[in-house]
């Protein structure tokens, strides 16, 4: 069976979200959900979650697995909100403990957060096989942007998380904590070598004015056309080129808040004595 895909696309972060269901009536994943934040006030809200959830409670679903392909740098999710009204289990790369690690170091987190992955329902192993109703899907593990990024596969579709974006913007970048542009190269090449014809959907689109937002390719066009990666483009000049442009590129601008969420599963801060939670911005080390 291939899968029925709703996308939902945030255009603040210009974050894509996807609900992947068997049937009307049936089971469905949700992958890479957005909570909304103002950076300026510090305030989160859940307009672009209960979108989702407006869907699933349209189309009958039960939620089976609520997905990441990584810890973002570029949003927060809102998989612990949607976990408590939806159900379901998150899951997240094996590997997560590594950027748990980084980041609270970087943050000097307290002792009650444990870099484990505990903060998630399940951690997702390369080639793991899981069912969402009559549905089969299969993680694969595509390190580079961080160590700990998955892909999603079903049938002849896979979320490829942030490995590619569309062919005229090229690849993420490699330069977070633990990222690697080499693994990245790596991991590319294994999403390319997939069926021509196997559909790849991007968590982001960045568009230039000539174009719409646009969220799905093929193998195909990739190869073809991808700038960065294309047939012919070697691993060594990869790595070189994306060195040097990782160099030039700004901070994501909700990098220090999104990413003392999202290693939590979306869960925020322990409150302080006066029952706020609070996130740190470390100065000078980033």
């Amino acid at each position: 069976m291939q899968p029925n895909i709703e996308a939902f696309l945030d255009p603040v972060t210009q974050t894509l979200s996807y609900i992947v269901f068997d049937e009307p009536g049936g089971t469905c994943a949700i992958i890479d959900p957005v909570l909304d934040y103002d950076h300026r006030s510090g305030r989160t809200s859940t307009l672009s979650a209960d979108s989702l959830i407006a869907f699933v409670e349209n189309q009958r679903l039960k939620v089976e697995w609520i997905l990441e392909t990584h810890v973002h740098a570029d949003h927060l999710t809102s998989a612990h909100y949607l976990r408590s009204q939806l159900g379901g289990k998150t899951g997240i790369g094996r590997e997560v403990p590594k950027v748990q690690r980084i980041f609270k170091e970087i943050f000097n987190l307290g002792p009650e957060f444990m870099p484990d992955g505990r903060h998630f329902d399940h951690l997702l192993g390369n080639d793991e096989t899981f069912e969402i109703g009559k549905l089969s899907a299969k993680a694969i593990s595509t390190p580079g942007h961080t160590p700990a990024d998955l892909s999603y596969q079903f049938g002849d579709v896979i979320f490829i998380g942030d490995t590619l974006f569309m062919p005229d913007l090229g690849t993420a970048r490699a330069d977070f904590p633990g990222g690697d542009a080499r693994q990245l190269f790596r991991s590319i090449r294994k999403l390319l070598e997939q069926p021509a014809e196997t559909r790849l959907f991007m968590c982001h689109d960045y568009p230039p004015p000539t174009r719409q937002a646009r969220w799905e390719s093929t193998v195909a066009e990739q190869r073809a056309r991808n700038i960065h990666v294309h047939d012919g483009i070697s691993e060594d000049s990869f790595v070189a080129m994306r060195e040097a442009r990782d160099a030039t590129l700004d901070m994501p601008m909700l990098l220090l808040p999104s990413v003392q969420v999202n290693v939590r599963a979306g869960g925020m801060p322990p409150p302080e004595g006066n029952g706020v939670s609070y996130l740190k911005i470390p100065l000078n080390l980033i």
